[in-house]
């Protein structure tokens, strides 16, 4: 078995990988297999016999798994990898993201160019129509942007319209954001989006389940969305069809508990009516990044270990202590400035100027010129 605090290398890596490419078998089917076998070797090495004993498994797929080591060059993946800088994540080892692996089907391997980070968990999707008006594409970016300054990490899918709108939005308010491919990371879709895959990658993370030059076919970005939403602690969708992808993602976060938001647009506008049925029923309207925010309420603080923190809004992850310190010195109930001065001993002009920081951050309201409030 695997070290669970060690990435699988060499051939063992090697074997993960063929398993994991082999045409047919999905995630449901790879855990059935790992459950008989034990691991990827063992299954690779089994008779097609064996492998149909196996739920899901017929003949055609047990002939493929049996002559995977011959038909699938895991090495060259590997090295193609290691070239161009992309990390290959199993869901065996401590890299792979804590929140994919609370999700019914998760991917087996991740190829990722960038860094997924353990602040990543707290995420928000915002996914929408490749066809957004200007109305939605200005809300796209206004959303990702106001929340990513609250701290959020933001996903979504690289494609036209309102996911490039959101990964911009983020861009330009300094943010992380992930993009969740429908093809490999070393083969950008669509091609006009090469520029923002890069500004991505050095600030986040280009993230597939597909190997690293992989075409991007059809029937790969309805499955590519599990991830986006997997990755995510709510789904917001920003203008949608009545047949958007952007209503699969929303459907896997609903399958998935994540939560469901949704912004309203114009009642005869055809790229609202998913939204308008999304919150018809039960997805939060949302206005504002509080309405978000409001809906995750209070979160933990992702850790290496079991020991993180209640944090009350996710921009808290982002203070330095002296910013924490002023925080906590602020209650529920208005709160004299003074009280702060002098419960953190920071002076008056370096309180002051703390303030403004967190009342940007929306974590304080200043209700006169001599008190504040924790929201």
């Amino acid at each position: 078995m695997c070290d669970p605090e060690r990435e699988p290398s060499g051939e063992h890596l090697a074997d993960v990988l063929r398993l994991a490419l082999v045409p047919g078998v999905g995630p449901r089917t790879r855990r059935a297999l790992l459950d008989r076998f034990g691991s990827s070797a063992a299954v690779l090495a089994a008779l097609p016999s064996q492998l149909r004993e196996v739920e899901g498994v017929g003949p055609k797929l047990a002939a493929k798994i049996a002559t995977a080591r011959d038909e699938i060059d895991a090495e060259a993946e590997i090295e193609t990898c290691r070239a161009s800088g992309v990390a290959i994540i199993t869901d065996a080892g401590p890299r792979y993201p804590r929140p994919l692996r609370e999700i019914a089907a998760p991917p087996a391997v991740l190829f990722v160019r960038g860094s997924w980070e353990p602040r990543d968990a707290i995420a928000v999707a915002i996914v929408g129509t490749r066809h957004g008006t200007q109305y939605g594409l200005r809300q796209a970016e206004r959303l990702a942007g106001s929340l990513a300054r609250c701290g959020l990490t933001i996903v979504s899918g690289l494609a036209r319209g309102i996911d490039a709108a959101a990964h911009r939005g983020t861009l330009d308010a300094g943010g992380r954001t992930l993009a969740v491919l429908g093809s490999g990371v070393l083969n950008i879709y669509p091609p006009e989006h090469r520029d923002l895959a890069e500004e991505v990658a050095a600030r986040g993370a280009l993230i597939s389940e597909a190997p690293p030059h992989a075409e991007p076919l059809p029937g790969v970005f309805p499955q590519r969305n599990r991830i986006i939403s997997g990755l995510s602690l709510g789904v917001l969708v920003v203008e949608a069809g009545e047949r958007s992808g952007a209503l699969i993602t929303a459907r896997h976060a609903m399958e998935q508990g994540r939560e469901v938001f949704a912004v309203p647009g114009h009642i005869d506008d055809r790229t609202t009516i998913g939204c308008h049925r999304l919150i018809r029923d039960g997805a939060k309207l949302v206005h504002s990044p509080e309405d978000v925010l409001e809906e995750l309420g209070p979160l933990v603080e992702p850790a290496p270990h079991d020991d993180g923190r209640v944090v009350h809004h996710p921009a808290e992850l982002l203070l330095n202590e002296p910013e924490r310190q002023v925080l906590s010195a602020i209650g529920s109930d208005a709160t004299l400035i003074d009280q702060v001065v002098s419960e953190t001993g920071l002076g008056a002009a370096r309180v002051l100027s703390t303030l403004s920081v967190l009342e940007m951050r929306h974590l304080i309201r200043r209700l006169s010129g001599t008190t504040v409030v924790r929201l």
